[in-house]
């Protein structure tokens, strides 16, 4: 045994963190925005329903846009898979992971719970993102390749560590937290196959595993301090190896943060198709039509093939609006019809619409081996018109991230958008953003008043 595990040096950079910067604070208030607005556009949604019929209601935390209160746990779930349930949540470039959707209903709950301090759960936040988005990043695009879901598998033990940081558990507590939500880490992807519900599940499954594995620690139960390098470890279960980079989770933690990073979402779906998205949208920009459109050939990385690019005739007629949310001939076809790429272009009926159909079946892919992938998201179009002209666009970076971010105002405009959709007035909507500025400032946490 080492006299060192990675979750023993992990723990130990918590507890010797430095104060949150203004960025990521910044960071963390427009998170509460973006989930907190998703939260309600998802409400009243079929999956949301089930999900919540599948729960017990009552108890002190509150899962956003519904009447009455929650456990910890049902909360966490609920508010997890509502903020990620249409794929319009944050992304982290280099993972890919959706942090937020993970570790703010986790923490939330916990300090609502708990009776929290804004500075605790601003810093419970803060750590949950760091090591979520840290953790992606040691051994890249491994899991993906694997059959697993890097949000569901990294969220649960980011969630752990947020909730034991919000909670300031001690070092070995810690420890034991991120041992114990090893075993409680999972989701597989097989809902590709068909555009079924669990993905949307898998943020709300890690930010309650994180928070009964943090529980447990607090109360004294032990987990394996090796839960990651251990020959039986996180990685070696989810990603088929143990010998990655454990420099890109450990140096500089808690002084040097890559969650500032943290990129924001402008369209309702997965997070490689949104480069694409832009292109076909400037194609319609300048006027090209649907039905002027011969072919379209992209170049694409290889890593995320098996989920946004095959079986190929699957994804160019997709089952359902959801599967279209994972198929970048689809998307190509949403942004060259509608010009967006928001929730309408996204439903079952829209999924059988001829005219997104049609271009959807002309788009093919090749593979570039020289795609920054995971380290930038790009996207490139092709398009041989009808009459033999070529249209050629290419988007070297994911808009809304590191090299083109959504300011605050983008941020807090979604989120009103978001949650009119979900049947909220304008000036209730507002709100949401208000609370964001003073959030972590308090003596703890009341998210009651965005219940119901």
């Amino acid at each position: 045994m080492p006299d060192s595990s990675r979750a023993e040096q992990l723990a130990e950079a918590i507890e010797r963190m430095s104060p949150v910067t203004p960025n990521l604070r910044n960071v963390c208030e427009m998170l509460v925005v973006d989930v907190a607005g998703l939260c309600v556009a998802a409400r009243g949604l079929d999956y949301i329903d089930a999900a919540k019929a599948a729960l017990d209601p009552g108890g002190p935390c509150t899962a956003i846009g519904h009447a009455g209160g929650f456990d910890p746990a049902g909360a966490a779930i609920l508010n997890g898979t509502a903020a990620h349930g249409e794929d319009f949540d944050d992304t982290f470039e280099g993972g890919p992971v959706h942090a937020g959707a993970v570790i703010l209903p986790a923490v939330l709950a916990t300090a609502e719970r708990h009776a929290l301090s804004g500075a605790d759960a601003l810093r419970g936040i803060a750590v949950g993102l760091e090591v979520t988005c840290r953790l992606s990043t040691v051994i890249p695009k491994a899991v993906h390749k694997a059959g697993f879901h890097p949000t569901a598998v990294f969220g649960a033990i980011g969630a752990a560590a947020g909730v034991a940081a919000a909670m300031r558990l001690g070092r070995a507590e810690t420890v034991n937290a991120l041992g114990i939500a090893g075993s409680m880490a999972s989701g597989i992807i097989e809902y590709l196959t068909e555009g079924t519900w669990t993905k949307r599940l898998h943020p709300g499954w890690a930010a309650q595993s994180g928070y009964r594995a943090a529980m447990l620690a607090k109360t004294g139960f032990i987990g394996p301090r090796t839960v990651l390098e251990g020959k039986h470890g996180l990685f070696q279960g989810f990603a088929h190896a143990k010998d990655g980079d454990w420099s890109a989770l450990l140096d500089g933690f808690g002084t040097r943060w890559v969650s500032e990073t943290i990129a924001f979402k402008p369209y309702a779906c997965g997070t490689m198709t949104h480069p694409y998205i832009d292109c076909a949208r400037r194609m319609k920009a300048e006027g090209i039509k649907a039905e002027q459109v011969a072919a379209i050939d992209c170049d694409t990385a290889e890593g995320y093939v098996h989920r946004l690019w095959e079986p190929l005739a699957d994804k160019q007629r997709v089952p359902n609006g959801y599967a279209g949310k994972f198929s970048i001939p689809y998307c190509i076809a949403a942004g060259l019809v509608l010009g967006d790429a928001g929730f309408d272009a996204f439903t079952n009926e829209r999924a059988a619409d001829p005219r997104l159909q049609s271009v959807a079946a002309k788009v093919r892919y090749r593979i570039d081996p020289n795609d920054p992938y995971p380290k930038r998201f790009t996207g490139h179009i092709r398009a041989t018109l009808t009459d033999g002209r070529v249209v050629e666009h290419r988007q070297p970076h994911f808009r809304g991230g590191a090299s083109e971010p959504l300011s605050r105002e983008e941020i807090e405009a979604k989120c009103v958008s978001n949650a009119v959709h979900g049947g909220w007035s304008k000036d209730r909507a507002r709100s949401l953003a208000a609370f964001a500025r003073r959030a972590f400032s308090g003596e703890h946490l009341d998210l009651t008043p965005f219940r119901g």
